[in-house]
């Protein structure tokens, strides 16, 4: 069965790059390589915050656009686990 998987990748302007990918090493490997002219291309080095695995690509896509959307903060309490911070700021988008 294959994987999927999204990333978070903190970029060395402090900046948080969002990716989906069927194969995170090779993926990630490209980004630190530079293989593609993207956003992290500028931004070298980058380092590997967050990985989540999926089942389908569907869900992985869905994910990324997801994550693409959220503020900085409850992206950082996504990677630190913070589930009373991210909770609080899904909440304060209600407000």
């Amino acid at each position: 069965m294959q994987d999927f998987y999204v990333y978070i990748l903190k970029c060395c302007d402090d900046s948080y790059y969002v990716g989906h990918t069927d194969d995170i090493e090779k993926r990630i490997a490209e980004h630190e390589l530079n293989t593609y002219d993207c956003y992290t291309s500028t931004r070298l080095p980058v380092k590997v915050m967050y990985i989540q695995t999926f089942a389908t690509r569907g869900e992985a896509l869905d994910s990324e656009r997801q994550l693409k959307k959220w503020s900085r903060k409850k992206k950082e309490a996504l990677i630190e686990e913070n589930w009373s911070k991210l909770s609080l700021f899904a909440k304060k988008k209600f407000d």
